[in-house]
């Protein structure tokens, strides 16, 4: 597992000392479908870098409603910045929606890194700043139709481990809308 975490770190632009340091304090995990890595309320202990599979953030009402906030996949870092920062509780739980394969690291790593301004730190921070900024634009800019067919486009693979009420929470839009989205897709397809 270290390899593959390894080299994604490479092309993610870490160097090899940071890489090194990375390595030096995580723990692989192979954890199966719908385990919780933090439940909602919890002061998260760990973050993660997704190898394989798909885990799921909600947010989860009194009402017991569900409101999904991110899925994470291969490449991707979970961090929870603002539990981070404020010292407090996760205002979102984190499971897995497949088996998955997943590097640990220890949250207080992060907090010292955050407290001594670690290269590392702000390599984190930047990643997931990007990524928060893709997302937002993906959002903003496009509308339903062309982020469902954007995620074709990109995500071909993780459509087939995600169920049409995913894959909507996701695009920000109803299951109703998404059925509705792909009708109109094969419709002009038909012709």
């Amino acid at each position: 597992m270290y390899v593959e975490f390894e080299q994604q770190l490479s092309s993610g632009g870490f160097e090899p000392d940071e890489i090194n340091q990375l390595i030096s304090c995580s723990q692989p995990l192979e954890l199966p479908t719908r385990h919780t890595l933090i439940h909602q309320g919890d002061i998260p202990q760990q973050i993660y870098f997704v190898l394989e599979g798909v885990c799921h953030a909600c947010y989860l009402t009194e009402q017991g409603k569900s409101f999904s906030k991110e899925f994470y996949w291969a490449q991707d870092w979970v961090i929870g910045f603002e539990s981070l920062i404020k010292h407090q509780a996760s205002p979102y739980l984190l499971e897995t929606l497949t088996p998955v394969r997943l590097i640990e690291l220890p949250i207080h790593i992060l907090h010292s890194w955050r407290a001594t301004r670690h290269s590392l730190y702000l390599k984190l921070l930047e990643t997931q700043l990007m990524h928060k900024e893709n997302k937002e634009r993906f959002m903003l800019l496009y509308s339903p139709e062309e982020r469902y067919q954007l995620f074709n486009d990109h995500f071909s693979a993780l459509k087939k481990q995600l169920t049409n009420g995913q894959i909507a929470a996701y695009l920000g839009i109803t299951p109703i809308s998404l059925s509705r989205i792909k009708a109109r897709i094969n419709a002009k397809a038909s012709d």
